[in-house]
Formats: structure tokens, C-alpha cells, sequence
């Protein structure tokens, strides 16, 4: 089958690979319709290994080095392993790509998303990039007949952003600030509206991404280039701050833009990939009983996010910036994400070239 490999940094192909054995015991083959780019899949092109082990195998699933990319995916089941009860072949799913142990202390108290030996699908075992992909059953969500087929490749990253929502308690009501509108950050505001915030309040600088936060559900956009945002953010909150902030950049001025956008004893949720550390006065925290939290990938949000879309409060149109083929996922999607990421949300490929033709 054709397959996107990551072979290093700069260096992913589509090349012919065998076709992946039949599902083992609990797993399912899926025959893969459509597959977001990631933003941690165009980590890996241009400045990888990030995620990828690379020099010792996966203590899970025993990967090294090359893999198949694709993690935000839909399909229909081609083959079931053994013991796999509850669904058939042929039915349309999506499936988390939280490959967890489900022995561990996180695992058996119901968060494995923070296993000791998390592997993401398409990161740290063989992904969605490809005509066929084995994932085990236990990550899969069955599809309404009446579901949107290229909708269930925005499944996975607005999973992301109801997590974060959830981290943060009831949103109904609240007044509620985003920081950064990329593709997690319009997640989580389309998230937040579809939970009930009264307000959501989206600071952004990039005038593509700014149009787009109100597409999906946005009150307000603050430019924090142009304006004083934290003045801009207690003007439309009666003077105090939001009552929730989702840090959705993952960097040390935009964390703490968010905890200072948040009224006393209000809550910021850190869902931004951070890469370098920061210095932070926590008397800060003390002096406000402001709570910080972190937030990391999803829990079983995608049941809630496959409601939202089914039921209308979730419209995915305004995330879908490009639909590709497998052949073209260099040129098309990796090299056009890298030059042009201000008008590029969602990328979404499909191995069937001719559903793009």
C-alpha cells in the first residue's frame, strides 16, 4: 500500500510499504477515508525527531526511527482482530490516538492519557497516512449513518479542545479568554460556545486567524500587537477579568497573558505544547487564588465532540482549509502548512485520490 513515512527531518515519503498484518487479539484494521495534518506532524517534518523515538525502540509499542505520520483520522473497519465484540465490518468509525498499557496507575484510575507508556498513533506506532491502519478497539467511536465523512477528521483535534474545556469545570455562562487562534485554539473556542460560555474572547494577531475565531464561535478578537488586550479583555467583564482562560501557544509570555487575563480565583487551562521553560512569580497565584491547570490531548471527549457535530452546536466547515491526496501530502500539505500557516487551519488528506479529483 502507499503510506507517508517519516524518514527524518525535511524527509517524508510516500513510498509502498507492506500492507499491516491482520489486527492482533482486541485490535481493528481501518480502511482510512480522511486524515488531518496535525500541527505535531509538521513538527516532525521540519525540525524532527520530536516525538518519534529514535535510538531505543518504544517501550510499548516498539517502534523506532521510521513511521507512518496520521493521527486525526476516520475510516471503516476492513478487518476485526480476535475477541473484538460491538462493531462489524464496513462500520464508519473514528478512533483516539492514545495508544495507552491499561496496567498502570493512570490506565486503571481512568486517565490514560497520561499513561506511563502513552504512544500516539502516527507518532510512536504506524498511523492514518496510509490506505489501511491497526489501532486497538477499545480507542474506537462508531460514526452516525448520517456523519459528514471528512468532518471525522476534525474529531481528534477538537477532542483536544473539549478536554480543556471539561479541565476547566461548567463553562455555562462564563466569560471565557483564548490565547491564540491556530488550530487548537479555534478548537477549544468552538469548544467553549458549544458548552455554553456566554463570551468567548479570542486573542490573536494574524488577521487570517482573527476572522476564523469569529467563523467558530468567538465574542470578541484582541490584536495584543495593536492594543492593550488585558485592558480590552476587563472592559466586556465588567472590570474583573474572565472566569477561564485556555493558553492554547505554548510559550512563557502567552502563559502568563493568560493567567493575568483571568479575574481572582478564576481558572487558566494550559493546553499549549511548551518547548522551553519559563520564570514565574507564584506569589501571583497565591495573592489571587487563581488555579492553573494543565490540560493534555483527551479523555473520551470524542464521544462528545461526535455529538456536537451530529447535533449542530459544532460546525466543522470553517476548519477544513484544504483537501488533499496521499500522493500530494509533501508538496500540498507539509510544504504549504510550513509557508503559509496563517491561512492554512486544517489540512485533510484522503488515500482515494479520486474523492479530491
Amino acid at each position: 500500500m502507499r503510506a507517508a513515512v517519516w524518514h527524518g527531518r525535511h524527509d517524508i515519503r510516500v513510498d509502498t510499504v507492506p500492507l499491516p498484518p491482520p489486527p492482533q487479539e482486541g485490535w481493528v484494521q481501518i480502511r482510512v477515508h480522511w486524515c488531518g495534518i496535525c500541527g505535531s506532524d509538521l513538527h516532525e517534518y521540519l525540525a524532527g525527531p520530536v516525538f518519534i523515538p529514535v535510538g531505543t525502540p518504544h517501550p510499548l509499542t516498539g517502534i523506532e526511527g521510521q513511521c507512518i505520520l496520521g493521527h486525526e483520522f476516520c475510516g471503516e473497519i476492513a478487518a476485526l482482530g480476535p475477541g473484538v465484540e460491538g462493531f462489524a465490518v464496513g462500520q464508519r468509525v473514528a478512533a483516539d490516538a492514545c495508544q495507552h498499557c491499561g496496567r498502570c496507575y493512570y490506565c486503571t484510575h481512568g486517565m490514560y492519557n497520561i499513561c506511563e507508556q502513552l504512544a500516539f498513533t502516527g507518532l510512536m506506532n504506524n498511523g492514518a497516512f496510509a490506505e489501511l491502519v491497526n489501532v486497538p478497539a477499545d480507542l474506537l467511536y462508531k460514526l452516525p449513518d448520517d456523519f459528514p465523512a471528512e468532518a471525522g477528521a476534525l474529531i481528534e483535534p477538537l477532542a483536544v479542545g473539549m478536554h480543556a474545556v471539561k479541565k476547566a469545570g461548567s463553562l455555562l455562562g462564563q466569560s471565557v479568554v483564548v490565547v491564540g487562534a491556530g488550530t487548537i485554539g479555534l478548537c477549544t473556542i468552538a469548544c467553549a460556545r458549544a458548552a455554553g460560555a456566554a463570551q468567548v474572547i479570542a486573542l490573536e494577531m494574524s488577521g487570517a486567524r482573527k476572522a476564523r475565531a469569529l467563523a467558530v464561535g468567538a465574542s470578541h478578537v484582541f490584536d495584543p500587537s495593536s492594543c492593550d488586550a488585558l485592558a480590552e479583555v476587563r472592559r466586556v467583564t465588567a472590570g474583573l477579568g474572565a472566569d477561564v482562560s485556555f493558553e492554547c501557544i505554548g510559550h512563557r509570555d502567552t502563559a502568563k497573558l493568560a493567567i493575568d487575563a483571568i479575574r481572582k480565583a478564576g481558572t487558566c487551562v494550559l493546553v499549549g505544547v511548551f518547548e522551553e521553560p519559563s520564570s514565574f512569580n507564584f506569589f501571583n497565584l497565591v495573592s489571587t487564588e487563581k488555579r492553573v491547570v494543565g490540560s493534555l490531548a483527551y479523555n473520551g471527549e470524542f464521544a462528545d465532540v461526535i455529538a456536537f457535530i451530529a447535533d449542530g452546536r459544532i460546525d466543522v466547515a470553517p476548519f477544513i482549509t484544504g483537501r488533499i491526496a496521499l500522493e500530494d501530502i509533501v508538496a500540498g500539505g507539509f510544504e504549504r502548512l510550513a509557508r503559509d500557516k496563517e491561512n492554512n487551519v486544517k489540512i485533510i488528506v484522503t488515500p482515494a485520490a479520486a474523492a479530491v479529483a
